[in-house]
C-alpha cells in the first residue's frame, strides 16, 4: 500500500484511516467467497453416491508430493541415497571414519563456470575496452536523481521553502494567494494593500526586505521581536505561504485608496543585473580666438 500512497513518514493506514475500512471490506469479502465455496462443496459432497464419497474422501486426504522438485532437487545436487553409499565409499580409514567420494553438486559447478564467464565479460568491457568506470557511473547516477528531485519538485509544491521559493506568476496560484490574503492579512494591511496596523505594501518601501524569498520568510518566522507580524508557518502550508507572498508582489506600484506612509528602506534586489549608466560627457567647446582687424 505505500507504494501507492504518499502518505509521508507516517503509515498509509494511520495516516488515511479510510484504508482501514477498505482492508476490513476486503477481509470480509474473502471470508464471505470461503464460505460460499464451503457451502457449494458440502452441499455437492452430499449428491455423491457413497462410493463416489469414498473417493472424494481419500482424495482429499491423499498428501500432495511434489514430484517434480524431489526430481530437479535431485538433478542438481546429485546425491546417493544411504543404501547405496556403500558404492561410493573410499579406501580410506581414519579411526573408523570413512569418505565418501561424492562429485561436486552440478548447481555449484554451473555457478562456477557463471563466475567465469562473468569475470572474462567483465575484464574484456572494464579493463580491455575501457567502458565508464566508477566514478562515472556515480556522477551519472547522481545527475540523474538531482533531475529526478527537480521533476518531483515541480508536482510536489509543498516542499518549497525559503531557499528555494520563486515568484509564482500563474492566475490559479495568484487567485490562491489572494484568497489567503483577503482570509488572513486585510486587517492589518487593507484589502488593497495600503496598510493599517501593518505597513503600507503597494510601494517600494520594506521594513524585512522585498523580493519572493524575504516576503516568503517574512510571512513564515513573523516580523520584528515585539511588534511585527506573527509568524504563519503553523497556519499556512508553504505552498500557501509562496501564493500569498506572490500575491504580495503584485501589489506594488498599485494606487491604494488610503496608502500609510513608507516604512523602511527602498529595497533593491541584489540579483537584478545592474542597469549600465550611459555618461554623457559634453561635447566640448571649441573657442577660436578671432582677430578682427580694423583697416583704417
Amino acid at each position: 500500500m505505500e507504494y501507492f500512497i504518499d502518505s509521508g513518514e507516517k503509515p498509509a493506514i494511520i495516516e488515511y484511516p479510510i484504508t482501514q475500512f477498505f482492508m476490513l471490506m476486503v477481509l470480509m469479502i474473502l471470508i464471505a467467497i470461503e464460505l460460499i465455496l464451503s457451502s457449494i462443496e458440502n452441499v455437492m459432497f452430499q449428491t455423491l453416491s457413497p462410493e463416489a464419497k469414498e473417493r472424494y474422501l481419500e482424495s482429499k486426504a491423499k498428501k500432495r508430493e511434489w514430484t517434480w522438485a524431489k526430481k530437479m532437487y535431485k538433478r542438481l545436487t546429485k546425491t546417493r541415497e544411504i543404501e547405496k553409499e556403500g558404492e561410493i565409499i573410499l579406501d580410506h580409514n581414519y579411526d573408523g571414519i570413512r569418505e565418501l567420494d561424492n562429485v561436486l553438486p552440478p548447481w555449484w559447478v554451473y555457478l562456477f563456470y557463471a563466475t567465469i564467464i562473468f569475470g572474462v565479460v567483465y575484464l574484456i568491457r572494464f579493463h580491455v575496452a575501457g567502458d565508464y568506470d566508477q566514478k562515472l557511473e556515480y556522477e551519472q547516477e547522481v545527475a540523474a536523481a538531482k533531475i529526478a528531485i527537480e521533476e518531483y519538485k515541480k508536482t510536489a509544491k509543498d516542499l518549497v521553502d525559503v531557499n528555494t521559493v520563486e515568484f509564482l506568476s500563474e492566475a490559479a496560484d495568484l487567485s490562491a494567494g489572494e484568497k489567503i490574503f483577503a482570509t488572513s492579512c486585510v486587517a492589518c494591511h487593507m484589502a488593497d494593500g495600503g496598510g493599517g496596523i501593518g505597513p503600507n505594501l503597494t510601494d517600494e518601501y520594506w521594513i524585512l526586505g522585498g523580493g519572493i524569498k524575504n516576503v516568503f520568510n517574512t510571512i513564515s518566522e513573523g516580523g520584528r521581536d515585539g511588534k511585527g507580524m506573527i509568524a504563519w508557518k503553523q497556519s499556512l502550508k508553504p505552498l500557501e505561504m509562496a501564493q500569498v507572498a506572490s500575491y504580495i508582489l503584485t501589489l506594488g506600484g498599485t494606487t491604494a485608496a488610503n496608502p500609510k506612509a513608507p516604512e523602511g528602506e527602498i529595497w533593491v534586489d541584489p540579483d537584478a543585473p545592474e542597469s549600465e549608466e550611459i555618461i554623457e560627457e559634453a561635447p566640448m567647446e571649441q573657442v577660436s580666438d578671432s582677430t578682427d582687424v580694423a583697416m583704417n
